[in-house]
């Protein structure tokens, strides 16, 4: 019976991940061809950061993301995993739980986790049973709010102490082709969304920053930074606000998301989105 229980836990695992294998594929976008995860793992030897821009219900996405982390931890062991699921101002929370402090309630709790914290939750067990950092990268709720109706110079009138949760400021609003696909996507230009606007760019500079923040502390760290595909698509928003910062950082971006081409995929449709494009199959239930 012992030895059945062994077989069941080795095999479990690799059974889902084949089932998984057949719900996504990936595609290389220097080398135009359809490539497996190792092979993804393997062509991030000189790159720093890698972005993995995801749909947020994506149950597929949040499986292949565990993996990802896993091979590249596997590979790389000086690994740090960013997300903009969690805030700069919940760091020692976060740091708690990893230590094994506090408990999973209380984090959940006091770390503000989303409502679809089941779908992080692997991945942050896998970073605390392995000792792998976790960075809350995103700007605060009440921050964003604060942005939301007064611009981002309100920013400015804070407290010092409540700056230290914050990019250096001011913070500049980008233009051009970020600006014209956020309009685009809010469906027309007004005074309102140009204040959400400033909220995008609010969160995109503190995801930099929280990345620079934490590279400078632990140079020679492969990050994984997961956000929504709207932060890194097309090599806008929080990677540009990171190249522009950083420029020295080697970046790689994938764009994840369920499309209804899945079974004969239109690469050059999507190859504008990132230099990994992968695509999930969109018959897979979503996770919310």
């Amino acid at each position: 019976m012992k030895h059945l229980l062994t077989i069941i836990c080795i095999c479990l695992p690799l059974f889902i991940l084949a089932q998984t294998s057949r719900q996504y594929k990936i595609y290389d976008v220097k080398n135009r061809k359809v490539i497996s995860v190792n092979e993804l793992i393997q062509n991030l030897n000189k790159t720093d950061v890698l972005f993995f821009g995801e749909e947020h219900n994506d149950s597929v996405g949040h499986t292949l993301e565990l993996e990802i982390l896993k091979q590249i931890h596997l590979a790389y062991p000086k690994t740090a995993l960013s997300m903009e699921m969690f805030h700069t101002d919940v760091q020692p929370v976060i740091n708690e739980y990893l230590g094994g402090y506090i408990s999973e309630k209380n984090f959940t709790k006091e770390a503000r986790a989303w409502n679809n914290y089941k779908d992080y939750s692997p991945l942050i067990e896998y970073a605390k049973a392995n000792k792998i950092d976790v960075i809350g990268a995103n700007g605060a709720a009440r921050y964003s709010n604060m942005v939301s109706k007064s611009g981002l110079n309100v920013l400015n009138t804070l407290p010092k102490e409540s700056k230290a949760y914050l990019p250096p400021l001011p913070i500049d609003t980008a233009t051009g082709s970020y600006y014209n696909k956020f309009i685009k996507e809010l469906g027309g230009h007004n005074m309102g969304s140009m204040k959400i606007y400033q909220t995008q760019n609010f969160w995109d500079a503190t995801m930099a920053w929280s990345i620079v923040r934490y590279i400078k502390k632990h140079k020679g760290t492969k990050i994984l930074q997961l956000n929504g595909r709207f932060h890194s698509d097309e090599r806008l928003g929080t990677l540009a606000k990171l190249k522009s910062t950083s420029k020295k950082l080697t970046i790689s971006n994938l764009s994840c998301f369920p499309s209804a081409d899945f079974n004969n995929p239109e690469w050059e449709k999507h190859k504008h989105l990132g230099d990994y494009i992968i695509i999930t199959d969109p018959g897979v239930k979503k996770s919310f």
